[in-house]
């Protein structure tokens, strides 16, 4: 074994001491140029692709690829805090310390005088502790501007839930879904200027309503979607196959065949 394989697995550290000196070896003069060349704005691509990929594991309940993801993302975090230890700024130690005071000063219910909540109840207190310490200005601040657009609308909508701002009931929000549907209808309707500016702006407002009735039925819409979309891909890939298999181009059937094909698909799927 090499004097650097036995720096990482020495049996004294820890696993995750292990995955820290690991991290410190690579980025070392000794180590892989790659590693060397990375920045956080470099690395940026990889976390995102393992945070969705660590997504893709759990809606598929495959959990031995689940515990690899998890393990790609853990390295990812582990990065980006061995590069800003190299540049002076905090060390993964420091990065743990701040979570763990922070989930103690978020949870006084536990920590704090005992109480019995619902994890509803744990949610609002979570956003009026960061609102009452001064950690954010609004209600509605530290939601990333690059969130997906369903994901923000659901946490928007929670947020603003946990100060009393908020449906009634889904049925509520299923009617500012027939509202904002009229709405739309009403633009696609018109003969305007800037219609399709007005147009973009109430099917806004309807996917907003949408994500409404989702998360108040405790759904997250964009999970919802990825199963439309993934069983939307299922059912054209099999209707491609069923119709090209004579040779012909999809666009030589006629979309009332298509859609006979389609209606087979989805009755025996």
């Amino acid at each position: 074994m090499t004097d650097l394989k036995a720096q990482v697995l020495d049996p004294n550290l820890t696993p995750f001491e292990q995955l820290c000196t690991l991290m410190a070896i690579l980025r070392s003069p000794h180590g892989c140029s790659w590693d060397r060349a990375q920045t956080h704005r470099t690395l940026l691509p990889y976390l995102i692709e393992e945070a969705y990929e660590v997504i893709e594991t759990v809606e598929s309940e495959d959990f031995p690829a689940f515990k690899e993801e998890l393990g790609d993302l853990l390295l990812q975090i582990v990065f980006h805090a061995q590069l800003a230890d190299e540049a002076g700024r905090f060390n993964i130690n420091a990065v743990i310390e701040g979570i763990v005071r922070k989930l103690i000063d978020r949870h006084p219910h536990v920590f704090g005088e005992r109480k019995e909540l619902q994890p509803g109840q744990v949610r609002d207190q979570w956003e009026r502790i960061k609102t009452d310490s001064g950690e954010k200005e609004s209600v509605l601040s530290g939601l990333p501007k690059a969130m997906p657009a369903l994901t923000m609308a659901f946490r928007l909508g929670e947020k603003a839930a946990g100060v009393g701002f908020d449906w009634g009931s889904s049925g509520d929000a299923l009617e500012k879904v027939s509202e904002e549907m009229a709405e739309v209808k009403k633009e696609l309707d018109a003969e305007q200027e800037r219609r399709k500016e007005r147009l973009t702006a109430e099917i806004g407002d309807l996917l907003f309503a949408v994500s409404s009735v989702a998360r108040l039925e405790k759904i997250d819409p964009e999970a919802a979607l990825r199963q439309a979309l993934r069983k939307f891909r299922d059912r054209f890939e099999r209707m491609e196959s069923r119709l090209t298999a004579d040779g012909r181009r999809l666009d030589e059937y006629t979309l009332d065949e298509m859609e006979a094909i389609w209606q087979e698909i989805k009755r025996h799927r």
